[in-house]
């Protein structure tokens, strides 16, 4: 048997949700240093660089284990008028875990894996989403953004609120 065979049956294999698991993680220590969210309370802060995109990070609430973000573009979609792109955050603070729990980036989940997806649909819907949100983490620190650069807290319109 040859050294890299044995290695390799020696290594544990990650399964899809380990690897989900794996992206929350990484997604918690990507949004703790860009946006440090713990010392922020509930509103609506815009983080400007000057590029003419501006991020607004919406700390919709505040629970003792949670807390609850939207984060998105001050830009809407010219069709439907709603932030685009838009992702709607977890963090679990005793897990140190970020979860994007739903994203709108041109399409609702519904449109993209139906009312009723079988659970590996369901997983795999995830780990996209929580891709996506760990490259949009990385490129918004790339530009620039972070809490030196977020103004704020004002008052998060209704709206907000109640898509939630």
């Amino acid at each position: 048997m040859s050294t890299a065979a044995a290695t390799a049956e020696r290594l544990p294999r990650l399964n899809r949700f380990g690897w989900l698991m794996g992206l929350y993680a990484e997604n918690h220590a990507r949004f703790q240093r860009l946006f440090a969210p713990a010392a922020l309370e509930a509103g609506r802060y815009r983080s400007v660089i000057g590029d003419g995109l501006d991020v607004c990070l919406d700390v919709i609430e505040r629970h003792r284990y949670t807390t609850e973000l939207r984060l998105t573009y001050a830009m809407p979609d010219p069709v439907t008028g709603e932030p685009d792109p838009s992702a709607y955050l977890r963090v679990y603070h005793d897990a140190r875990q970020l979860e994007a729990t739903h994203c709108y980036i041109g399409r609702r989940w519904q449109d993209v894996i139906g009312l009723y997806p079988p659970p590996a649909e369901v997983i795999g819907h995830r780990m996209r989403m929580n891709t996506f949100l760990g490259k949009w983490l990385e490129y918004l620190a790339e530009r620039g953004h972070g809490v030196a650069t977020l103004q704020g807290p004002e008052a998060i319109p209704k709206k907000v609120i109640e898509m939630s």
